[in-house]
């Protein structure tokens, strides 16, 4: 969010389009366990500044187990791990989302999470379940891709670009916004993404090209997509004046849903995606290792891949769900970019390279 995820979720765009998001519920039950060893009713979400549900949805979770969930917002999926990192064994709460593929390495290595096989898990296909000691559970996925401003590049008769190669084109100076590799799970994403396009010989040499082109660099999602992408509708509000931004391939329906007149056609949506410059996203939950209320925290994980869950987080959170059966709602299928053939790179090679990577990118591209 995926973003994120993320998509975060994600690939994620709720909180920058006015998404209202889950109010956090208080631990206000005379049952909770500060001090006198009853169990709490409530189970705290950790998760990146994305998160979101319906409000009735989160309150059928607290019908069917009692536990009220509080969510603590902590921003960029990146910036909310190194959180949970630095607070190990002492968490500041039950679960955490919103560690994806490009950061699950470093989440297992630091040993921040309890293993639990979530029910329902059986339902979720294995290219998504990435840990096979169930440290993680799988929530979402989704593409990691430019998105573009469709009035921009209309007005100046210019074709957007469809792929990593047209980006360091000189047409496109000065027009791309992207996040930070360090901070950013998204930035890590495309960077990743480069990496799978033109391997370990040549993706240093496209970043130098891809700075000298004028790409900007900025800390997060949030400010990328609705600050500085003249595509977004907090983004045309800001006067923002770049037209590429790396985003989503479920960004364009966000934009879709939030449009007033709503377009009737995809050709009428206001953004695109370029389908060749896309890496490809899975977002998970845990339970925190330390967890005080482990049991609630058991519970979420199985809610969070139940079917009401996975159809409800779409809309929401502008992720796919990973639960086999779960629907999509029109406005994904019909605005919705298909992405055959994104670039893809090892969890194992992520694993091994990827502080290099992210310290090489930063002393190419942010000094």
């Amino acid at each position: 969010m995926n973003s994120h995820i993320r998509r975060a979720v994600g690939t994620a765009l709720a909180g920058a389009l006015g998404v209202t998001t889950l109010t956090a519920c208080g631990s206000d039950d005379p049952s909770a366990d500060a001090s006198g060893g009853t169990e709490s009713k409530t189970v705290t979400l950790v998760s990146h500044d994305s998160f979101a549900a319906s409000e009735d949805v989160l309150k059928a979770f607290t019908a069917e187990t009692g536990y009220k969930v509080k969510v603590l917002k902590s921003g960029d999926a990146g910036a909310a791990l190194n959180q949970e990192i630095l607070t190990k064994g002492s968490p500041r709460g039950d679960v955490f989302f919103g560690v994806d593929n490009t950061l699950l390495s470093r989440a297992l290595d630091n040993g921040i999470f309890t293993p639990y096989e979530a029910k329902g898990l059986d339902a979720v296909p294995a290219e998504f379940r990435l840990d096979k000691d169930n440290r993680v559970t799988p929530v979402d996925t989704g593409d990691i891709c430019v998105n573009y401003d469709k009035k921009y590049f209309a007005g100046k008769k210019l074709d957007p670009p469809a792929t990593f190669a047209d980006l360091v084109e000189p047409e496109y100076r000065n027009l791309l916004v992207t996040e930070n590799a360090a901070t950013s799970s998204p930035g890590l994403g495309f960077l990743l993404g480069t990496i799978g396009e033109y391997g370990d010989d040549g993706w240093q040499d496209y970043w130098k090209k891809l700075k000298a082109n004028g790409v900007k660099v900025v800390d997060g999602w949030e400010q990328a997509y609705n600050e500085e992408f003249s595509g977004s509708a907090g983004g045309r509000e800001a006067g923002a004046d770049r037209p590429l931004v790396v985003s989503y391939a479920s960004s364009p329906p966000a934009e879709v849903v939030y449009a007033d007149p709503r377009p009737k056609t995809p050709e009428d949506a206001p953004t695109g995606v370029a389908t060749g410059t896309c890496f490809r996203q899975t977002e998970f939950a845990g339970l925190l290792d330390g967890a005080r209320n482990e049991k609630g925290g058991k519970a979420l994980l199985d809610f969070l891949i139940s079917k009401r869950f996975q159809e409800d987080m779409p809309l929401n959170m502008f992720v796919n769900p990973v639960v086999e059966g779960a629907a999509l709602p029109e406005v994904f299928t019909e605005f919705g970019a298909e992405v055959d053939d994104p670039a893809t790179v090892a969890p194992e090679r992520i694993a091994e390279n990827r502080e290099q990577w992210v310290r090489t990118w930063s002393s190419l591209v942010t000094r």
